[in-house]
């Protein structure tokens, strides 16, 4: 152990949950990255009151030992990777839904609860929680509002920072502040709670947070059509936006991933056509929207289908909802997040499936076609990373930036991709970026290494 003399033992005095067994340590180390971290960190805080977090936050700041804070671990940037030396803040025993006001449609939450668990409680009051993360059944409001998390009815309702309207935050010193405010409007003060959002923890940790809920659609329909390859449904999906369709969700899938959900799920996707578009439209004009979208769709499919009711939607949008646990049938992944102008998408695609075959490593690609955020996801067996998987990765950045595009639209920068957004935003823009951490948080304790 590295942690400064009487560090632990003062720790332990302050604050229930500080565990040091190496299983801990070491379940506490890694997320969905894939990436390793030589060793394990020292030591685990599992935090349930917001007492408990400036309690650890003051006596790290103190000490000058490195802090991690941690929800569900489901990050896929490296984000929560916590190495030897290290406190990492589990903040995912904070998880209770405080208040949920049905008038004013908003919620207050703990950072632990977990996405689906919010959506449900919404429902009960003809509510929703609008973000809708892939994740949703196991990853955390805290660790949404850590990376921005995106999802499938972003094309429509924005990601998780659109659903922020104030956080409580203790920054690195123990100090808690609030931002932002609990009405639908505000614009009294620089807007903190949009710089938090999206920080990876590096800023402060987030203890609590007002969340605007929206009502329930009336109405959600679905129509998904096959095409001969992803050019042609890339090509139809940038027609919906020329058209001036506003869909809830646009989904696109290339062979390679439908492939891979027949093979796991015994479906027959890939038999209808080199790629598939999945759409939806909700609202009271759902109708009159889908059939819109349909035939716009329609112009170069090679196949199509309605979903014309809640049952025959579903089936629909199961080929995208089972594309992730289809490909880790497989193996490990190392799963991808660029964003390129939606008239770039086929471009995209295309310069993706050449990296798969110059690297010689299997890529399976779909994407939130409405917004243009493209998932590669690369292959390859289980253990450490291999180094041309990485490549590949690095590739695949190179090729978000030539086309005008960024290097994540709802992952974050974790470790992944740290030396890739100083590529993006450059050096003026990244000095900006270590101004704000410095000012914020100068000892430099809250998750060091990761994002800038």
């Amino acid at each position: 152990m590295t942690l400064p003399e009487g560090f632990l033992a003062e720790l332990t005095a302050a604050v229930p949950g500080v565990s040091t067994g190496a299983a801990d340590r070491a379940a506490a180390a890694v997320d969905r990255s894939g990436i390793v971290a030589e060793g394990i960190p020292d030591v685990v805080v599992h935090a349930t009151s917001v007492g408990e977090v400036r309690s650890t936050l003051r006596l790290a700041f103190e000490h000058g030992v490195p802090v991690v804070p941690r929800g569900a671990g489901t990050g896929l940037a490296g984000g929560a990777v916590a190495a030897p030396g290290a406190l990492v803040l589990d903040v995912s025993g904070l998880d209770r839904i405080v208040s949920l006001d049905p008038v004013d449609q908003t919620a207050h939450v703990e950072p632990g609860v977990i996405t689906a668990h919010l959506d449900r409680a919404a429902g009960e009051h003809g509510l929703r929680y609008a973000p809708d993360p892939a994740s949703a059944a196991i990853s955390t409001i805290g660790g949404n509002i850590a990376t921005n998390a995106g999802g499938l009815r972003c094309v429509k309702y924005g990601v998780t920072r659109d659903s922020v309207l104030g956080l409580e935050v203790v920054l690195a010193d123990g100090t808690l502040i609030s931002t932002g405010r609990s009405t639908l409007k505000g614009v009294a003060g620089l807007d903190l709670t949009g710089l938090f959002v999206g920080s990876e923890g590096t800023l402060g940790v987030v203890v609590g947070a007002t969340l605007r809920l929206r009502p329930l659609p009336e109405r959600t329909l679905t129509v998904a059509a096959a095409y001969a390859g992803v050019e042609a449904a890339a090509r139809a999906c940038a027609a919906l936006a020329q058209d001036r369709r506003e869909p809830a969700m646009l989904e696109l899938l290339d062979q390679a991933t439908l492939q891979v959900v027949d093979d796991a799920q015994g479906t027959a996707y890939a038999a209808r056509g080199g790629a598939l578009v999945i759409a939806q439209a909700d609202g009271p004009a759902a109708e009159s929207e889908i059939e819109a979208i349909a035939e716009v769709l329609g112009k170069e499919a090679t196949w199509i289908e309605r979903g014309v009711d809640e049952e025959a939607s579903a089936r629909l949008v199961e080929a995208r909802r089972l594309a992730l646990p289809s490909i880790e049938t497989q193996g490990s992944v190392l799963i991808e997040d660029i964003c390129v102008p939606r008239s770039r998408l086929a471009e995209a695609f295309a310069r993706v499936e050449e990296v798969a075959r110059r690297r010689g490593v299997r890529i399976y690609s779909f994407a939130h076609a409405g917004d243009g955020n493209l998932h590669p996801l690369i292959g390859y067996p289980s253990g450490p990373v291999p180094a041309e998987v990485l490549a590949a990765g690095d590739d695949i950045f190179g090729i978000a930036l030539d086309l005008g595009g960024t290097v994540t639209a709802e992952h974050g920068i974790g470790l992944l991709k740290r030396s890739w957004l100083a590529r993006e935003v450059g050096p003026d823009a990244l000095g900006v970026h270590r101004a704000i951490k410095t000012a914020l948080d100068p000892r430099g304790i809250l998750n060091p290494g990761k994002a800038y």
